[in-house]
């Protein structure tokens, strides 16, 4: 009878290291968004077998919302293996972590996801022994992973790192605590990108062979546009697991516009390395366009359209615009983007497919506001600060093409206040275009400021005086006289270079002083200065000698005040 429960003993052990072993397999599989076909079969037969487990039940829920191609339909469905499992009476803190994951994906409350949180982490946590007070990490590592996953506007990526965190002081070797923290850090935005490489860098050093960690900065540098380290990691995640196929695909996707050759190299060992799906004949679509075989990848999209018909893949309707674009045909192209934006997710979107939209659209007059939308979409999702930039300059661009100037300045603006520091060429476009658009008050404002970073600059100077003379009217006559003298002032620095710019100057404020304001004093100080300019008889001297004798006899005595035009124009026009 011994023996026999011995047996049964050894039995139960080997059986329970098996699934072990399985679920673990499927853990390390969901490190790829690309098998998780793969990765659903593993958990699935775990789930069959076994349905009351609360790990295992976990672990299937997350399988089915894994993966870059997340559907509503997915959400469901693993809420449902949750909500089951509560109705089977597997009331069990890994349920309620897998619940609140399920809470953020639905962009559901918060709060009450951190409440089922916080109740798994106090069930789990240990109340004699020699771990007494210590919460579970496994629990704690799955509670970053939730506030890891989604979006960047989903979960409280704060909260993630405090309990990832907590989770690594108390687990030493599991290296997915650092890649969920370093992905909550790029959640809170790219200013945060060293601290993922160094979590990333962490989890590397848990496990030397985690392709993902690599991946990961990899694709960090490749945000910052950096092909000396981003090649380098892309090679040690290749090194450390060459059947991880998310590390050929952001070669390919590299490589695409770059160098077909090695982009069709990667190409096929994604291809090789990922499970079966039609999303992998897009790929092939697409690498022959970049290979310049347009009717032949718009015949590709054709066949996967038809065999996809009955579950439309979006992405069809973007290689369709890529492809009638280069075949001539914009209008077809315009028609399939429009498709493509208003049945693919956002999360499918990626930048480059808004900076092709922005050029067909620009294509077609009257478009500008639906252009810049797209500019704007991807600037929300681009990472790259120099991207955004870009984004932004071509908005200012297409703005400007229409001469809507106004709209053209704030991007302008946004560009320059992006980088941080205005540079020259930020103030010249920016007052240039305030003046085109005859906002002359902003022309004034950012003048100023021209001439406060840039005081050896002509350009602010005449911007001011410009602007100011288009503002000087009946409600603000004389407006244009300070930057007048302020121009002149920085213009006398060079008197021979500047004097016939100085005496037009000096003409302006005569004609002020004399038939406007009346002020013949002030006018007779302006000739003095005209005659400083040329004290010697010709042209100009000859002008301000006539235009000071009648502003004198104007001021002497009780007399009538000079005629209006009494000031006359020199003979140069001047």
């Amino acid at each position: 009878m011994k023996k026999i429960t011995l047996l049964l003993m050894a039995a139960v052990v080997a059986v329970s290291v098996s699934v072990g072993q399985s679920l673990n397999d499927g853990i390390k599989l969901l490190s790829s968004q690309f098998k998780v076909k793969s990765t659903r079969e593993v958990f699935k037969k775990l789930y069959d077998a076994n349905s009351k487990d609360p790990q295992t039940v976990y672990w299937y829920g997350q399988a089915l919302i894994a993966g870059f191609d997340v559907k509503p339909a997915d959400i469901q469905a693993a809420k449902a293996v949750y909500q089951k499992a509560l109705t089977d009476g597997v009331n069990d803190a890994w349920i309620w972590v897998g619940l609140g994951h399920i809470e953020i994906l639905e962009n559901g409350d918060l709060n009450s996801a951190k409440q089922k949180f916080e109740q798994a982490i106090t069930a789990t946590t240990e109340t004699k022994g020699k771990n007494k007070g210590k919460p579970n990490p496994n629990i704690l590592a799955a509670i970053g992973r939730a506030n890891a996953d989604g979006s960047s506007k989903q979960g409280d990526p704060n909260y993630g790192i405090e309990k990832l965190k907590q989770a690594a002081t108390l687990d030493l070797t599991n290296p997915d605590i650092d890649i969920n923290l370093g992905i909550c850090y790029l959640k809170l935005g790219g200013e945060y990108g060293g601290e993922a490489v160094k979590a990333f860098q962490d989890a590397i050093a848990r496990d030397p062979k985690n392709a993902l960690a690599m991946y990961r900065i990899a694709r960090i540098y490749v945000s910052q546009n950096n092909p000396d380290v981003f090649n380098k990691y892309f090679e040690d995640a290749i090194a450390a697991n060459p059947s991880f196929p998310d590390t050929y695909l952001s070669l390919f996707e590299y490589y695409k516009l770059r160098d077909v050759n090695k982009a069709k190299e990667n190409l096929d060992k994604f291809i090789a390395n990922a499970d079966k799906d039609p999303l992998n004949d897009i790929l092939l679509a697409d690498y022959l366009f970049r290979a310049g075989k347009y009717n032949e990848s718009l015949a590709k999209t054709k066949e996967i359209d038809a065999a996809t018909a009955a579950n439309p893949i979006p992405r069809l309707n973007m290689l369709y615009a890529l492809d009638y674009d280069r075949l001539g045909d914009s209008v077809q192209s315009k028609s399939y983007l429009e498709k493509f934006f208003a049945k693919a997710p956002t999360t499918e979107v990626k930048p480059d497919d808004y900076d092709f939209a922005v050029k067909v659209f620009s294509k077609f007059p009257g478009n500008e506001a639906v252009t810049v939308s797209y500019l704007e979409k991807a600037i929300a999702v681009d990472t790259s600060k120099i991207n955004q930039i870009a984004y932004i300059n071509k908005a200012a661009e297409v703005l400007g093409n229409a001469k809507m100037y106004t709209e053209q300045v704030k991007w302008l603006i946004k560009a320059a206040d992006l980088k941080g520091t205005w540079g020259e060429i930020d103030y010249y476009k920016i007052t240039n275009t305030a003046y085109l658009g005859k906002d002359y008050v902003q022309t004034m404002t950012v003048s100023d400021k021209y001439i406060a970073a840039f005081p050896d600059k002509p350009q602010g100077y005449s911007f001011k005086v410009r602007a100011a003379k288009a503002l000087d009217t009946t409600t603000t006559p004389g407006i244009a006289i300070a930057a007048i003298d302020q121009q002149n002032e920085f213009l006398m620095k060079d008197v021979e270079k500047n004097k016939k710019t100085i005496f037009i100057n000096l003409y302006y404020e005569l004609v002020y002083y004399g038939d406007k304001a009346k002020d013949y004093a002030k006018g007779i100080e302006v000739c003095d200065k005209m005659l400083t300019l040329y004290p010697t008889p010709g042209e100009e001297n000859d002008f301000a000698v006539k235009q000071k004798e009648v502003l004198t006899k104007a001021a002497a005595g009780p007399q009538k005040p000079a005629k209006p035009g009494s000031v006359q124009p020199a003979k140069s026009g001047k």
